[in-house]
């Protein structure tokens, strides 16, 4: 590796996490695939971030800074045109990566054809002492063509992930418009066009923290109108993906105690799924008509619906 030409490029958006960033920085730099540099890009931090940079002295690190905080993916964006390598990486500052992530994302690619753009992960999603392998094993498929599937849910974690850094150029970089679930918008546009690969093991340890935007209701209810209205083409064609959407959306707009608004959308839910004949989601949907009480606690819906699930057998 040459300073000025490295393989890949390692994206890492920080806001205000002067405590966590060292370790996911040092988790990069302990990587037995060595031909990388790492783009900090702080945005906007009040805390001492820069001082933590600094202390890393070697000539991998770059840092960028914001004078205003302008979000993680305006972060990420910045990160992706200061890029100088073929493929862009992604961590979190708040996340750590284990020792042989980017050595073996990079075999599959130089195995790989030019189709291939994105070389992803399984990951531990960390809360407190509670840890839970991603993706799901209930995901039916996690590799090649997997356009549609994405269009129903999402399942790649930012921080797992390659990037040819030719699919930006071919569709666009982060949607800076959504308040989160970014990376599953992006994932929809590039595998319109490129296919991806899974490296099935754990690689990445991704810890929730109280202050993550992932834990934000109203951030995840904006973004999932966001994702519906901006594919919607795409995802009306399929009644259970419709359904799905809707569904989602309808309950968490109850969690957050807009019941109305969030009927509206289950009864959308109800509609789409009885078009497509989804037994599932048709359960689900019901709920909030037997009580509005149930939406007081998550885990009354997430109970309820696994003992349907259990009952009568459906996934």
């Amino acid at each position: 590796m040459t300073k000025n030409n490295p393989s890949v490029s390692v994206v890492i958006p920080t806001y205000n996490r002067a405590g966590l960033l060292g370790r996911a920085v040092q988790s990069v730099l302990n990587q037995t695939f060595q031909d990388f540099e790492i783009i900090i890009v702080d945005d906007g931090s009040t805390d001492k971030t820069e001082e933590v940079v600094k202390s890393f002295k070697n000539e991998l690190t770059r840092y960028i800074r914001h004078e205003k905080n302008r979000g993680a993916n305006a972060a990420r964006n910045t990160g992706i045109k200061a890029a100088r390598g073929e493929y862009v990486a992604f961590q979190d500052s708040g996340d750590e990566w284990l020792p042989q992530k980017l050595e073996k994302q990079m075999k599959v690619f130089e195995n790989a054809s030019p189709d291939v753009g994105v070389v992803y992960t399984g990951f531990w999603r960390i809360i407190g002492d509670k840890k839970t392998y991603e993706p799901s094993s209930k995901v039916a498929k996690k590799e090649g063509d997997i356009h549609s599937i994405l269009l129903y849910e999402n399942f790649i974690d930012t921080p797992t992930s390659v990037v040819r850094k030719a699919c930006f150029r071919k569709v666009g970089m982060f949607d800076e418009r959504l308040p989160r679930l970014q990376e599953w918008e992006l994932w929809i546009r590039i595998s319109k066009f490129y296919r991806f690969k899974f490296i099935d093991g754990p690689l990445v340890n991704t810890y929730l923290h109280p202050d993550s935007i992932s834990l934000n209701q109203e951030a995840t209810i904006r973004a999932r109108k966001f994702i519906l209205e901006k594919h919607f083409e795409e995802i009306q064609r399929d009644a259970e993906k419709l359904g799905k959407h809707y569904y989602e959306i309808g309950v968490l707009l109850c969690l957050n105690g807009k019941i109305r608004e969030g009927r509206s959308y289950l009864l959308k839910a109800i509609k789409a799924s009885a078009h497509g004949f989804n037994v599932k989601l048709l359960l689900k949907a019901f709920i909030p008509f037997f009580s509005l009480d149930i939406y007081s606690k998550a885990v009354a819906v997430h109970s309820w619906v696994e003992h349907m699930e259990s009952a009568y057998g459906i996934e």
